[in-house]
């Protein structure tokens, strides 16, 4: 069993170049099966350490690495040759980074925002699943993920407020 993706668009990045490394989510995303878990999972120690911040540093980082995604996925798609390849992976970073604004610490917080984001990510309910077949490029590869990880922030807030 391999553990890593021997396909051919993905052989096109190389992890030497900052805009592919950040893409493929430290390389998460050359991940044989489920890149865009594995992508979730390499976002974990970037949250943890964001979490040390102020919520306005978090804010702040967060809406940069957003606004830097719709690029930096752009440019993996065209350098592939395919849109929203599932080794592109930012998207699945950032969206952990959203769901995860002004959560508590802890492993249950951290483990909650996990498989919220992951469920919206993978089922895709309206308009996610919308938003995905209609909107194209960058932008289209990041907003998914976006709205899935904002769906996870309410339900992790949610969470929060009654338990």
């Amino acid at each position: 069993m391999r553990l890593l993706t021997q396909d051919k668009f993905v052989k096109k990045l190389s992890l030497v170049h900052p805009i592919h490394f950040l893409a493929l989510g430290f390389g998460s995303g050359k991940a044989a099966k489920a890149p865009g878990t594995f992508g979730t999972l390499a976002a974990i120690p970037l949250v943890l350490l964001m979490q040390q911040l102020s919520l306005t540093h978090y804010l702040i980082i967060t809406c940069i690495s957003m606004l830097a995604g719709f690029y930096i996925c752009g440019k993996a798609a065209k350098d592939m040759g395919v849109h929203d390849h599932g080794a592109i992976v930012w998207d699945e970073v950032v969206g952990l980074m959203i769901t995860m604004i002004a959560a508590p610490l802890g492993f249950m917080w951290l483990a909650l925002g996990f498989v919220l984001f992951r469920f919206f990510d993978i089922v895709k309910p309206w308009p996610i699943r919308w938003l995905d077949a209609k909107v194209h490029g960058g932008f289209g590869i990041m907003i998914d993920d976006v709205l899935a990880g904002v769906f996870s922030l309410i339900g992790v807030q949610l969470a929060v407020y009654y338990l």
